[in-house]
């Protein structure tokens, strides 16, 4: 009572061997019975223990299982199942109905692709790269820029 969230635990032992994002089963299918939206997120808890779990957001549509999108900056992490890390934050959604789109069961990406052009791992070096983005019509844009914005991860957009 009182708890903004439903609290999301893992079904299985899992160990994350490196700093690559997994996506942890925890056994729970067609949890929102078509009836509202969510949100999974970490808990607190979990974060101050090292492992951090990516926001997710669940469509009301979505009939498959859900999975909790974690990393560790600090591997190997062993998750014992059972682990509470997660929680669901339910929401009805406001977005006006759109086209149809029968996800069913499909999880990541079964709305379409999401387009990544281009990454870049960055080094304390602060490189200059030059980006030349050509249209169909044989026109094109060159942008050159510095890389280092002092954070873990440059979004160019």
């Amino acid at each position: 009572r009182g708890s903004a969230g439903l609290d999301v635990a893992t079904a299985t032992t899992v160990t994350i061997t490196d700093r690559n994002m997994i996506k942890i089963p925890p056994g729970i299918f067609d949890l929102l019975g078509g009836q509202c939206s969510a949100l999974l997120l970490g808990r607190s808890s979990t974060t101050l223990q090292g492992l951090f779990v990516l926001l997710g957001v669940m469509d009301a549509d979505y009939k498959g299982e859900i999975h909790i999108m974690a990393w560790t900056p600090n591997p190997p992490c062993t998750i014992a199942a059972g682990s509470r890390i997660a929680q669901l934050i339910l929401f009805q959604a406001i977005v006006p109905q759109s086209a149809a789109c029968d996800r069913g069961a499909g999880s990541f990406g079964s709305t379409g692709q999401p387009v990544i052009a281009w990454t870049q791992s960055l080094s304390t070096k602060r490189p200059v790269l030059t980006c030349v983005v050509r249209h169909s019509t044989s026109a094109s844009v060159v942008i050159q820029g510095l890389l280092d914005t002092g954070a873990d991860i440059t979004v160019i957009a």
